[in-house]
C-alpha cells in the first residue's frame, strides 16, 4: 500500500472532515471529481465559493456560493482549499484564514512566490497551517520531498523541467519538426497551454515555482524578480537545429545551486541538455525535479505537471497530511545562504539586434555564426536580469550551455555541473 493510500485509508473509518473550497476550476473541479470517485477517503466538500455566478458549470447552481469571507468564518469547516486564479485575492483570503488559525491548501504558486514569507510568519504567530504541494509540479510530490527528507541535508543542486506547457512545445518542435506558432496553438488546442500563454512561456510560470523550491531546498527566501527568466517566445527551427547538431534538446529548465563559497544562484531559462540527463527524456507536457544532496546522492522525480486530476490528486495529499498533523518545517530558513548574482553565464544568444550583443557585453567568445545570426560566450547573470525586458521586446532567443563561473574566472576554471545543471 502507498504512502498516500494509508493516508487516506486511515482517515476513512472516523468522521469525515468538511472542506470549504474557493473556486471551481479546473483544479477545483479535478479534487471534486477525485472525492466523489472515492467516498471513503474522509473528506467532503461541505461549501462552494465561486466568483461569477453566471458561469456554466458542472453542478447545480445551489451548489454554489460567492461570499469567499464566510467560509473563513465557518468553524465547521475543518480545513480551506483556495483554488483561485487571482493572486491578490488569494494572498488576501489565505492570509485571513491564518491570522485566525485555520488550516489551508493553496496552488497558488504567483501568490505564494510573492508572499512566502508572510505567511510563515502567519502560521508561527497565530499556530495555522499552510500546505502547497499543488503549487509546484502538480503530482509530482516535491515540495514534501524537499521539507520532510532533505529538510536538513544539505543540497548541492536542484534542477528541473516545472512548466507542461513549454514542455509540450518544445517537444513538438523537437520531435515534430513543428514551429513554435502552430506548436503552441496545438497544446492551447489540447489544454496545455492557457488562450494567453504568456506565463507559461515567458517562464514567469516556473520562476515563481523555482522561488518556491528556493525555501524548501536552501532555506532562502527570494522576490521572483530576483530570479532571471527567460522564455521561449523567440525560438525558431534554427535553434532547434544547433542542439540537434550536438546530440541535444533545448528544455526550459529552473536550477537552483550550491556554489563552492556556500552561496546559492537561482534561475530559469531554456537549457541544452544531452542524454546523460535525467531531464532529456522528459517530454510532453511532463515535469521533472533532479536533486543531488551531500550524502543521499542524485534522486529523480517525473510525473505528470498539470490538469485537473493530477494537480488535483496534490491537493488531495495535502488534505491527508493536514488530517496527520503535518507541517513543513522551514528547518533551513534558520541559517539561510547568501544569494548570488556575480557569476558569468555561458550563453548561446541568437538576435537580430547586433546592438544586444553590446549590450551584454560578452567577457568571451568561443563561436559565431553571422549567418544563423547566433554567437556564443559568456555573460554575466547581472546583465542578463538587468536586460531581460529589452531581450524579449527584440525577440531574442537565449540559451544556457549549463557552464557557469565567477566573474574574471579563466575559462579553465568554468564551474561544471554534473548533468542537467545551473
Amino acid at each position: 500500500m502507498s504512502t498516500s493510500t494509508a493516508l487516506l485509508a486511515s482517515t476513512a473509518s472516523v468522521h469525515p472532515w468538511r472542506i470549504g473550497l474557493i473556486g471551481f476550476g479546473c483544479v477545483g473541479q479535478g479534487l471534486y471529481d477525485i472525492l466523489q470517485q472515492h467516498p471513503g477517503s474522509g473528506f467532503e466538500v461541505a461549501r462552494i465559493v465561486v466568483k461569477n455566478p453566471t458561469k456554466a458549470r458542472s453542478l447545480p447552481a445551489a451548489r454554489f456560493e460567492f461570499d469567499a469571507e464566510a467560509l473563513l468564518a465557518d468553524d465547521s469547516l475543518d480545513v480551506l482549499v483556495e483554488l483561485i486564479d487571482d493572486a491578490d485575492a488569494a494572498f488576501r483570503l489565505v492570509a485571513g484564514a491564518l491570522r485566525r488559525g485555520r488550516r489551508v491548501v493553496t496552488a497558488n504558486k504567483a501568490m505564494l512566490a510573492r508572499h512566502l514569507p508572510a505567511l510563515v510568519a502567519l502560521q508561527r504567530a497565530h499556530g495555522g497551517t499552510l500546505l502547497y504541494e499543488a503549487a509546484v509540479c502538480g503530482s509530482i510530490p516535491v515540495i514534501r520531498t524537499l521539507d520532510a527528507y532533505f529538510g536538513t541535508e544539505p543540497l548541492r543542486q536542484l534542477t528541473g523541467i516545472l512548466n507542461g506547457s513549454s514542455n509540450y512545445v518544445l517537444t513538438r518542435m523537437g520531435t515534430g519538426g513543428t514551429d513554435y506558432g502552430p506548436a503552441l496553438a496545438l497544446a492551447q488546442q489540447l489544454g496545455f497551454a492557457e488562450t494567453d500563454p504568456s506565463l507559461d512561456m515567458a517562464a514567469f510560470d516556473p520562476r515563481s515555482k523555482a522561488v518556491l523550491l528556493a525555501a524548501h531546498a536552501y532555506g532562502l527566501f527570494l522576490e521572483p524578480e530576483q530570479v532571471l527568466n527567460l522564455g521561449i517566445e523567440g525560438i525558431s527551427a534554427t535553434d532547434i537545429a544547433f542542439a540537434a547538431s550536438r546530440g541535444q534538446k533545448i528544455k526550459v529548465v529552473a536550477g537552483l545551486q550550491r556554489l563552492p563559497d556556500g552561496r546559492v544562484t537561482a534561475l530559469v531559462t531554456p537549457q541544452l541538455l544531452g542524454p546523460e540527463s535525467p531531464l532529456f527524456g522528459v517530454d510532453e507536457e511532463f515535469n521533472g525535479v533532479v536533486l543531488e544532496a551531500d550524502f543521499a546522492g542524485e534522486q529523480f522525480l517525473r510525473g505528470r505537471g498539470a490538469g485537473g486530476h493530477p494537480t488535483g490528486s496534490a491537493v488531495l495529499a495535502d488534505l491527508a497530511a493536514l488530517r496527520q498533523g503535518f507541517a513543513y518545517g522551514y528547518a533551513k530558513t534558520a541559517a539561510p545562504p547568501t544569494h548570488a548574482t556575480d557569476l558569468e553565464i555561458e550563453i548561446y544568444l541568437r538576435t537580430d539586434e547586433p546592438r544586444l550583443i553590446d549590450v551584454l557585453d560578452f567577457s568571451e567568445v568561443s563561436e559565431e555564426a553571422d549567418e544563423d545570426g547566433y554567437v556564443v560566450g559568456y555573460v554575466t547573470l547581472a546583465h542578463l536580469i538587468a536586460h531581460r525586458d529589452l531581450l524579449r521586446q527584440h525577440g531574442a532567443f537565449i540559451v544556457r550551455t549549463g557552464h557557469l563561473r565567477a566573474i574574471g574566472e579563466a575559462a579553465v576554471a568554468v564551474l561544471k555541473t554534473a548533468s542537467a545543471t545551473v
